[in-house]
């Protein structure tokens, strides 16, 4: 018997109210198909050359543009983050295609090597040339708290297509509706560059399992919950061919204020962490789910002008009423473990389903591994430590996060010097005297983390290194050079950056070098 696939509902967040269907869940057989196109578009995308995928970026952006007053409604519909927001995530997501479209133009991200053969050195060298070329087709996991920056149109799908790499996008279900949208821009761009199957979309959890297990699936990029990413990571491993999981988890971005700072700033402080663990309703990723403040008079200080701040912030719609469900529950038992008394926000939501931001506070002493399991919401905790030492034990005992924050006083340098030696074995951006929420799309971006808050720290989802993930490197030894890519050829027609016997060289080379 043939039953009827189940519905994709476009829900409104403030309402909780089914608003319309958006269509059905992929079936196996559509995830597939979606998959075997996607491994059958790897040659044609190939063909487009740096060139093509560049103008192909471009004009992707373009096309979001063009569709943007319908897709910021369907965004602030489905999401409730708000058009100011919203807006400015449009426009981001618009430029980081555009920023990667330069990245892949500039050409470092190939890593060409070119070694000469050497018959003296030991063992003698034969001609060595190593650059890196396409994985093949990627399955992206869009996210839920960027519709746009971090969905279908986002980061991972853009440094795929730069990389070479057809997408796969699995719709996030917080906003199909939107994600539709988005993809229906992207895939009339690629339509018109001659590559419709560079881009896909499947809808439902099934399709998602479905994705990270297709033989055409050569690797992953997620982020979202730890369950979920975790589960999606072991599928990966345990398929036949493994294949690669670059996955996004969990994050608590400790914040650690040193006592000079305290005292020099402290309602300075009290103010930036509220607007940064509140921001999007603490809904972001990098959000400072702990802050290390110090015993004594100011720190004290600190707190109490946090709380008073924190009392008068407004509640907040989040994403979904499973989120919020999720949030109350998770500041209940943050609570409830010994130690910690609520500062402000007694009750985690309000009668009207709203989040209400919260600060609770536990003495360094009694700190648990339980308060460093990350609360998706506007929660925070305050770690109050009494010395140096226990600041540093403490530091030492966290998981893996995304950010690191520290605000030091003027001219101080031995604590803040000791924080950072320890921080940076547990994450992948140190912050100074600022606020992690917020990141930046530049070169030297790095948002990665040892786990939970990423599978491989050795790689990022933002920045011109996302592409890196995408590529496998590739040596040709003794090739002719009519046979070799333009990019390892003598002549090096595209001008590409490139190591040549050790040194570093951008222009065409002599056969003996």
């Amino acid at each position: 018997m043939n039953h009827a696939a189940p519905e994709v509902v476009s829900v409104d967040p403030r309402t909780g109210e089914a608003v319309e269907v958006v269509g059905a869940e992929s079936t196996p057989a559509e995830v597939a198909a979606c998959c075997a196109a996607a491994d059958s578009a790897v040659p044609a995308l190939a063909a487009l050359g740096v060139a093509g995928r560049a103008a192909l970026l471009r004009d992707m952006a373009a096309e979001l543009e063009k569709d943007g007053e319908t897709i910021l409604a369907l965004a602030d519909r489905e999401s409730a983050l708000g058009l100011p927001r919203l807006t400015g995530e449009l426009a981001r997501t618009c430029a980081q295609l555009r920023f990667l479209a330069d990245v892949v133009t500039e050409g470092s991200h190939l890593g060409v090597v070119i070694d000469h053969p050497d018959p003296a050195a030991v063992p003698p060298r034969p001609d060595l040339r190593r650059m890196t070329v396409p994985r093949g087709p990627i399955a992206v996991f869009g996210a839920g708290n960027f519709p746009l920056a971090f969905s279908v149109p986002g980061g991972d799908t853009a440094s795929a297509l730069a990389a070479g790499c057809p997408v796969v996008v699995k719709a996030h279900p917080a906003h199909p509706a939107t994600s539709l949208a988005t993809y229906g821009a992207l895939h009339r761009a690629a339509a018109r560059a001659g590559v419709p199957d560079a881009v896909s979309l499947v809808h439902g959890q099934a399709a998602g399992v479905a994705l990270v297990t297709d033989q055409h699936i050569a690797a992953v990029a997620f982020t979202g919950s730890v369950r979920g990413g975790r589960a999606l990571f072991d599928l990966a491993a345990a398929r036949p061919e493994p294949i690669p999981f670059f996955g996004e988890l969990g994050s608590v971005n400790p914040l650690v204020v040193t006592p000079a700072a305290a005292a020099e700033r402290g309602a300075s402080i009290a103010e930036g962490l509220l607007g940064s663990f509140t921001l999007g309703m603490g809904q972001f990723c990098t959000k400072p789910g702990l802050a290390f403040v110090p015993a004594g008079e100011h720190g004290t200080a600190l707190q109490e002008a946090l709380a008073a701040r924190c009392a008068d912030a407004p509640t907040g719609t989040l994403l979904t009423r499973n989120i919020l469900a999720a949030y109350a529950e998770g500041v209940r038992e943050l609570a409830a473990q010994p130690g910690v008394r609520v500062l402000a926000g007694a009750e985690p939501r309000d009668l009207a389903g709203r989040a209400t931001p919260t600060v609770l506070r536990v003495p360094g002493a009694m700190f648990s591994e339980a308060l460093t399991e990350e609360c998706f919401g506007p929660v925070t905790v305050l770690v109050e430590y009494a010395t140096e030492e226990e600041l540093l034990a403490l530091l030492d005992r966290l998981p893996g996060s995304l950010t690191a924050t520290l605000h030091m006083g003027e001219g101080e340098e031995d604590l803040p010097r000791r924080v950072i030696d320890v921080v940076t074995r547990r994450t992948g951006r140190v912050v100074c005297d600022g606020y992690p929420t917020g990141v930046a799309v530049s070169w030297a971006m790095n948002h990665s983390g040892p786990y939970p808050a990423a599978t491989d720290s050795a790689h990022t989802s933002v920045g011109a290194a996302a592409v890196q993930r995408f590529l496998r490197p590739i040596a040709y030894q003794d090739t002719p050079q009519r046979l070799l890519p333009p990019e390892l050829r003598d002549d090096n027609p595209l001008g590409v950056p490139r190591r040549v016997d050790g040194v570093l060289a951008g222009t065409a080379i002599s056969p003996t070098g």
